[in-house]
C-alpha cells in the first residue's frame, strides 16, 4: 500500500483576529510553539505548507482592512496561498482543485480557530474523501460563553469538545510529534 501524499494546511493564522474583541494571548505562546515545530517538520519532510486565509463582509477580516494576511511570525514560504470566504477551505478557494492536481489525499490540519474553521475544514475534508490528520495542539481558539446557559467554556474545553467529536469519523487526532512521524509515512 502506498503512503498517502500529505499537505500541510494553516488555516486563518492572520492579523484580523488582533483586532477581535475575543483575542486572548494567553495560549499564544504555547499555540505559536507547536505551529512553527509542525511547518518547520513538514518542510523539512518536503510536504507541502499551504496557507489559507479567510475573508468576509467589513471590518477586520475585509480585504479593505490590510489585515487578512499571515501573523508576523509566520515567516515560512507557502507552496501555496488561498483565500476562502466561507468556514471551510476545501470548496470554492481553489484549494481541492489544487491538492487533485497534485494528488494530495491526506490533510494536516492546524490553525485558528479549532471549532470553527478548522473544524469545518476537517468535517468538508473527510466528507470528500481526504485523510485527515487534526493536530489539536498546532489549534488556537478563546474562550466563548454559551447564549442561553450564561456558561464559559474555555479554550481548552472546546478544544476537547472539538477532539470529541472529530475523532474516528472524521480525522485522527494526534499532537505535533505523530503528525510529522505520520507524514513520512
Amino acid at each position: 500500500m502506498s503512503t498517502p501524499k500529505t499537505a500541510l494546511l494553516v488555516i486563518d493564522v492572520q492579523q484580523s483576529f488582533l483586532h477581535r474583541p475575543y483575542w486572548d494571548e494567553a495560549e499564544l505562546p504555547a499555540f505559536r510553539h507547536h505551529l512553527q515545530a509542525l511547518i518547520a517538520g513538514a518542510e523539512a519532510r518536503g510536504v507541502p505548507v499551504v496557507n489559507i486565509l479567510h475573508e468576509d463582509g467589513d471590518g477586520p477580516f475585509s480585504a479593505a482592512s490590510g489585515l487578512v494576511k499571515p501573523l508576523d511570525w509566520l515567516t515560512h514560504t507557502p507552496a501555496a496561498t488561498f483565500v476562502k470566504h466561507v468556514h471551510n477551505a476545501i470548496i470554492g478557494s481553489g484549494l481541492r482543485e489544487w491538492l487533485d492536481e497534485r494528488g494530495i489525499t491526506r490533510l494536516v490540519i492546524s490553525g485558528i480557530r479549532t471549532e470553527q474553521c478548522c473544524e469545518t475544514t476537517t468535517r468538508v475534508a473527510s466528507d470528500l474523501g481526504y485523510e485527515v490528520d487534526f493536530v489539536t495542539d498546532a489549534t488556537l481558539t478563546f474562550a466563548m460563553t454559551h447564549p442561553v446557559s450564561g456558561r464559559t467554556y474555555s479554550a481548552a474545553e472546546i478544544r476537547e469538545k472539538t477532539e470529541l467529536v472529530l475523532t474516528g469519523r472524521f480525522a485522527t487526532i494526534v499532537g505535533v510529534d505523530v503528525a510529522l512521524v505520520r507524514m513520512e509515512g
